[in-house]
């Protein structure tokens, strides 16, 4: 199992503003995501998100849907990220070759509506890809639309997930049912976006604190 077992890790995505990075530091989080890509309802620039890891000592995981690698390398550069988590189709080879131009942790996200589609993903990705993220799928959002994929579908497949690649659950999640999340999927890494916000991009202090020690509590007991 990756290392990231023994401690489940929490990141805080989609953070729009620099005090709420800094939240998510104080409620303990491991990362926070800022999505580059522009165009997205929680865009930011990459130098406003470099603000991010200084102000909440996380790991800043750089968000980014189909870009081609000059600009990946740019905007992971300019950001100061330590993660890059691709959300669009990018194919594996897109991924051996961004890592050679840097030392990024590379997660490649999926947005999940079968067993059989994850399973494949793995295959494809398991050599390339640090960590694979599932997410729930929507006909017309790439991620951060709140949906929770079937859980009940990837229990029965958790073991497939190869030594040394983090699993990262995300989609649907909230305090109410991470701890439930944990407890199945048993995932390295959970993800949290519009479930702990007030309003749309702004994060609720709160829901934060909740959030991250209620997918931590089986394994504080």
């Amino acid at each position: 199992m990756p290392e990231a077992a023994e401690r489940i890790r929490t990141k805080i995505c989609g953070i729009t503003r620099v005090e709420d990075a800094g939240l998510a530091g104080r409620a303990g989080a491991d990362f926070v995501g800022a999505i580059l890509t522009e165009g997205y309802r929680r865009s930011v620039a990459p130098e406003f998100a470099a603000r991010y890891p200084e102000e909440s000592g996380c790991r800043l995981v750089g968000v980014t849907v189909d870009e081609p690698v000059d600009r990946l390398v740019d905007l992971a550069e300019r950001a100061g990220a330590s993660v890059l988590q691709l959300h669009g189709d990018e194919e594996p080879g897109l991924l051996t070759t961004l890592r050679a131009r840097g030392g990024w942790e590379l997660w490649k996200a999926v947005r999940v509506r079968s067993a059989e589609a994850v399973l494949s993903a793995l295959d494809r990705f398991a050599g390339v890809a640090d960590g694979v993220l599932l997410d729930g799928w929507h006909p017309e959002h790439r991620g951060g639309s709140g949906v929770r994929f079937p859980w009940d579908l990837i229990e029965p497949v958790r073991d497939r997930f190869p030594a040394g690649v983090r699993f990262i659950a995300a989609g649907g999640l909230q305090p109410d049912n991470v701890a439930e999340a944990v407890r199945r999927l048993r995932p390295d890494v959970v993800d949290v976006s519009s479930g702990v916000e007030i309003t749309h991009g702004i994060k609720d202090a709160a829901r934060v604190r909740a959030f991250i020690r209620n997918a931590r509590q089986d394994l504080e007991k």
